[in-house]
């Protein structure tokens, strides 16, 4: 396997560090340097966002006849890449990373024509209605009724865990449609908008107050069949391919920068025989969680000669969800280890851009218990670890 890059993207790579280093402010870099978790609040997620939909670079893995990039699988690793290392803001995956694939792959013309211009402006800002209170990894077993009413259907019930739906005005969802038969085979997929009138959205606040997920009511809430991707009771197709892409890897960059500043801070930890970066049980611990990151990496790296051939991600979504979701853990209860007492100060002002406010102990690890805390659910969400073995057992394996 030949790692080294070409010229052409060697200049590429020097073409996207100048304009990070013009576009990045300092704010929009601190803003991600305090996020307690995974997702990056909407206020400077969005500035982002129209900063690089002005440049032309909102949606490297887009086709280019739909607004995207056109850039080449090496293109679009250097851009996750710099743009990783240079602290910028991540980007929400619901629209970009998942609606719009799957409308590309499953939806009419009109559906690609209204939406796609919209997702890559930030004008629409999506949510995902996947999950509900007894439908979490069992997701075939949702309940979320609609109901046929002329050109409308009819919805009832409710989803939970939605991510960013107080923020949302849009909403891709699985409803039941029909209840006889397979589970799989009675779900249909649609589009809908959050100002519906029936629809609630109220406040999930994780364990460390930050407000991320959401329960979301609908009671009696009217939605058109012109927003059904696919056929009616057909939507678990649509689905499978949608989390082909939610479950795609590509984080090993961000775990690289987080290793990094577990380090340096632990090297600011002083302990009896000089820093904790120094003492040989934690030090074990990070190399240990660097040759699991260097597998992990070249793991990433075959999945990437394999999707140059043109494939889909397939099972090899699910390999990378389940490792990256390992690690991200495994890291975050280190940083809440390093940080020793420091961690368990409750200082949510200290993480806002702008406060002011300083944090109690070193300032590396002022997000590390609402981050420990929040990847928790990361072996969970989008297909629990579990799921994500017995898929591989069943495609990869053969079993």
């Amino acid at each position: 396997m030949n790692l080294t890059f070409s010229p052409r993207h060697e200049a590429f790579r020097d073409e996207v560090r100048r304009f990070l280093d013009a576009s990045l402010t300092d704010e929009l870099r601190a803003a991600q340097r305090f996020c307690p978790g995974i997702f990056l609040d909407y206020e400077h997620n969005i500035v982002w966002h129209r900063i690089l939909h002005e440049k032309g670079w909102i949606a490297p893995a887009w086709p280019k006849a739909y607004g995207g990039t056109g850039w080449d699988l090496t293109e679009r690793y250097i851009w996750s890449t710099e743009t990783t290392l240079a602290g910028a803001p991540s980007l929400a995956p619901m629209g970009l990373g998942m609606c719009g694939p799957m409308l590309i792959g499953h939806g009419t013309a009109e559906q690609k024509a209204y939406y796609l211009p919209r997702i890559l402006s930030g004008e629409d800002y999506w949510c995902q209605g996947y999950s509900e209170p007894a439908s979490g990894s069992d997701l075939a077993s949702l309940k979320l009724k609609a109901v046929s009413d002329g050109d409308h259907y009819v919805l009832t019930g409710s989803k939970i865990w939605t991510t960013h739906a107080h923020y949302a005005n849009r909403m891709f969802c699985l409803v039941r449609t029909r209840d006889t038969g397979k589970p799989q085979e009675g779900i249909t997929f649609l589009l809908l908008d959050m100002d519906t009138p029936g629809i609630t959205v109220e406040p999930i606040l994780f364990a460390s107050r930050t407000h991320e997920v959401n329960q979301v009511f609908f009671d009696g809430a009217r939605v058109p069949k012109a927003n059904r991707v696919g056929r009616e009771d057909q939507g678990w197709t649509v689905a499978k391919y949608l989390l082909e892409f939610e479950r795609g890897g590509g984080g090993t960059a961000a775990q690289h920068t987080a290793l990094t500043r577990l380090r340096r801070l632990a090297a600011k930890i002083p302990t009896g025989a000089g820093s904790l970066a120094e003492d040989p049980d934690f030090k074990r611990k990070l190399d240990s969680t660097e040759a699991k990151l260097q597998a992990v990496q070249y793991t990433e790296f075959r999945i990437m000669a394999a999707l140059s051939q043109g494939q889909n991600p397939g099972p090899e979504s699910s390999i990378m969800k389940n490792l990256g979701a390992d690690l991200g853990q495994a890291m975050t209860a280190l940083m809440v280890e390093a940080m020793g007492w420091y961690t368990a100060p409750y200082q949510p002002d200290a993480r806002q851009v702008g406060s002011g406010v300083a944090p109690v102990g070193p300032a590396e690890g002022v997000t590390a218990f609402a981050r420990y805390f929040n990847l928790r659910a990361s072996s969970i969400a989008g297909g629990s670890n579990e799921v994500q073995k017995n898929i591989v057992a069943k495609l990869v394996l053969g079993l």
